[in-house]
């Protein structure tokens, strides 16, 4: 009964955020890529060739994502990333100003866009393969000299599809000029300390949580054990993406699991990212933090009932009709 009215409870204090002003600004460091999608029943072995269903192109990359979703959710959102002297720079670029997302301070290198080639089965579950281009190119020296657009706002965005020292310069500078830094460690890898105490929030999914905590996560046990060696390293507050399950809020003393909610799968490929919006817009509103993983939950089940990244992202009154609905 508890749980049934703090569900109810949510969804009217949520229906309001239509009419709440947006008031802190989010900035989003990152990639920006261009996604070549290929849908097929299943995945081809090695030295195997297999007819394709579909083949679309679409702007992507991590930090695109997260800064498209933001904007689609009401937010001011500044970006900070590097596109090629190519024709999908010019696509990605002009996905963003539709966005509304502010590009003032993105640089055009004589490289090629970042472009990840992606197949999808007939789950909805996806293997990319990603050429950074232009993205390997964002190095501190251009984020020390567009910091004003981490100045600007409240919250910084980062993602690990950019030079991880760039990342580091970046977490360290917000997070000790008071900013909420909210880093999804994604593509997989290990995290200095430097970093993660660094961090307001981060949020792995599964394998992600494995390969930074080094502890193989099996049950409830083992998921304290891989939080506690996160928070050992001085990281404050994970957010554990579990897919369709929802998501965990791991803190020193709290392991809560916020459940998700249960949509027809399509495509996965911007699930992650569509959710690190739905938390950083959540708590850019000023919302607590099980309720922003809430609202996060909505957004990213909305972003794989449809194929893409960025345009199957929602906007802010489907979310607020989906859950509704499904309250």
């Amino acid at each position: 009964m508890c749980n049934i009215l703090a569900t109810n409870l949510f969804a009217l204090n949520t229906l309001k955020v239509l009419e709440d002003y947006i008031l802190k600004k989010i900035c989003v460091l990152g990639s920006i890529n261009i996604d070549l999608v290929t849908k097929a029943i299943e995945f081809p072995i090695p030295g195997e060739t297999i007819p394709g269903i579909e083949f679309n192109t679409f702007p992507g990359g991590k930090g695109a994502n997260q800064a498209v979703a933001a904007s689609k959710l009401g937010a001011e959102v500044i970006f900070l990333g590097k596109i090629g002297n190519d024709v999908f720079g010019e696509m990605a670029l002009s996905a963003l100003i539709e966005a509304k997302v502010d590009t003032r301070y993105i640089k055009k290198e004589d490289i090629s866009t970042g472009v990840a080639s992606i197949t999808v089965n007939k789950s909805g579950q996806n293997s990319i393969i990603c050429v950074p281009g232009a993205n390997g190119m964002i190095d501190v020296a251009y984020v020390k000299a567009n910091k004003k657009a981490i100045d600007d706002a409240d919250i910084l965005m980062l993602q690990l599809e950019i030079p991880i020292e760039t990342v580091e310069w970046a977490a360290q500078y917000a997070f000790t000029n008071n900013k909420l830094v909210i880093l999804d460690p994604a593509p997989a890898r290990k995290l200095s300390k430097a970093l993660l105490s660094n961090c307001s929030f981060i949020t792995p999914n599964e394998t992600e949580l494995e390969i930074i905590s080094e502890i193989k996560v099996l049950n409830v046990d083992s998921l304290e054990s891989a939080k506690q060696a996160l928070i050992q390293q001085g990281v404050s507050t994970i957010v554990h993406k579990c897919s369709s399950k929802g998501a965990y809020l791991l803190t020193k003393d709290d392991q809560l699991l916020i459940p998700g909610y249960k949509v027809e799968v399509v495509d996965t490929t911007a699930a992650g990212d569509s959710f690190n919006a739905g938390l950083a817009v959540s708590l850019a509103q000023g919302k607590g933090t099980e309720e922003s993983i809430q609202f996060a939950n909505a957004v990213g089940a909305l972003s794989v009932t449809k194929i893409g990244a960025q345009s199957a992202m929602p906007t802010m009154s489907v979310v607020m009709e989906f859950i509704k609905k499904n309250n």
